[in-house]
């Protein structure tokens, strides 16, 4: 038998044996819903055909071509799976069975598979449920029993990962809507010192390092704006939002008539009145550009004022906790103690009165200028990064996407006029 055929009518048809024909394909089967046995040692390649078949519990796909397990999603109810003497190479093609919880016997021999190292023992581990693998009872629970604790351990430390990482991934997506992103954290304090090598200098002072504590407070200070801007942030979306829900009503409407325009258009034979149709779809292609353009004039016009409402919120927050006001002034206040600690190292330096015990980086300071430049540096950087962190804050990323919705409205409007050219 080369094809399967012909078996439609049998829907009571409960067993079905196939073995040693010419079978290629896995077809005809859909109107057998009450199998529960199929064996058939054939040519065939690929699993498939097989969605219907729900009450299915044993399968045997033996010595046929089968390189890959698939299309078996369905096949809740095995019991017994037997793929032997087939072609399939990935172990983690195998592993996929494990979502069958009554699966009980699983014959892989003759098959690339069974040549990797301790495979039995992953497939033990990922399948504690299956009973016999390849005719044998799977004793490597037993035998490999610390094996399969530490592989069981692993992949739950890996489902808690991938977990873990999902929820940071929806988190940083949150802050950056917010425009917060590691603002609830010592991240503004830390990058004031990043890649600055005069202020790690400076810090190795013994009378530097207490005027390091103002972290605590630049730290809460950036804690309070980043949840005053989160709880913005749903503000901000239902503008945005309502402006797109409008954008996608006048493009519908305006779709819907172009296809009016369209069908009328090829049932036009008097060259005239085409001439005169024409003329009507391009001033209503115009019109539906200057709507677009319209509605885009009106968000940036929201936002703006949006933008304004940021900047006066920024505004008012410096105002009553300080903000990035206080954040200067936390530093302008380290860089003159810095400043003084410097000075008064050059003098102990130039008396020899320096402790033996500083690093040897701190007892080159020797010229006056090059110390107090390096402090001078060192305050500016500071100051540069708390304002382009400032600076992120007010930024809205709409104003930045409002050229290219207008490119989008101007790129559909010129697709419009080149299909009415087609017509």
């Amino acid at each position: 038998i080369q094809k399967i055929n012909n078996l439609w009518d049998f829907t009571s048809l409960e067993k079905l044996d196939l073995n040693n024909n010419c079978i290629e394909k896995i077809q005809g089967l859909d109107h057998l819903i009450n199998l529960t046995w199929i064996l058939s040692f054939n040519r065939i390649e690929k699993i498939e055909g097989l969605a219907a078949l729900q009450k299915l519990e044993v399968l045997d796909l033996s010595n046929n071509r089968i390189s890959v397990i698939e299309n078996v999603d369905t096949l809740e109810n095995i019991t017994h799976f037997f793929i032997a003497n087939n072609l399939i190479e990935e172990l983690d093609n195998v592993l996929q069975l494990k979502k069958f919880k009554k699966l009980f016997t699983l014959n892989l021999s003759g098959n690339p598979v069974t040549k990797e190292d301790d495979y039995k023992v992953f497939i033990a581990a990922h399948m504690p449920n299956l009973t016999y693998l390849n005719y044998r009872v799977l004793d490597s629970a037993v035998k490999y029993q610390h094996v399969l604790e530490k592989m069981q351990q692993q992949e739950l430390q890996r489902q808690k990962h991938e977990e873990a990482q999902r929820r940071q991934e929806a988190e940083l997506k949150l802050h950056k809507d917010a425009f917060v992103e590691s603002l609830n954290g010592s991240y503004l304090f830390n990058s004031l010192f990043q890649d600055d090598p005069e202020a790690e200098t400076f810090r190795l002072i013994p009378e530097v390092a207490p005027l390091l504590r103002f972290e605590n407070q630049m730290v809460e200070l950036c804690v309070q704006l980043f949840e005053m801007d989160l709880t913005e942030l749903q503000r901000r979306q239902t503008e945005v939002n309502s402006f797109c829900s409008d954008l996608d009503m006048v493009a519908a409407d305006y779709q819907q008539k172009a296809t009016q325009s369209k069908a009328e258009l090829q049932q036009i034979s008097d060259l005239d009145e085409l001439d005169v149709k024409i003329n009507q779809c391009n001033d209503e292609i115009n019109q539906l550009c200057k709507s677009l353009m319209t509605l885009e004039f009106q968000l940036v016009s929201q936002i703006e004022k949006f933008d304004r409402n940021i900047s006066d919120m920024v505004g008012n927050f410096s105002e009553t906790v300080a903000g990035f006001v206080q954040f200067r002034d936390m530093e302008d206040s380290y860089h003159q103690k810095v400043k003084e600690i410097a000075v008064a190292t050059l003098e102990k330096v130039a008396e020899g009165n320096l402790d033996e015990d500083l690093p040897d980086n701190v007892a080159l300071f020797t010229e006056k200028d090059a110390v107090m430049d390096a402090v001078a540096t060192s305050h500016d950087n500071h100051l540069l990064k708390i304002s382009e962190r400032e600076t992120r804050l007010i930024q809205d990323k709409e104003l930045k996407q409002n050229r290219t919705r207008i490119s989008d409205i101007q790129r559909y409007t010129e697709h419009l006029k080149e299909q009415l050219e087609e017509l």
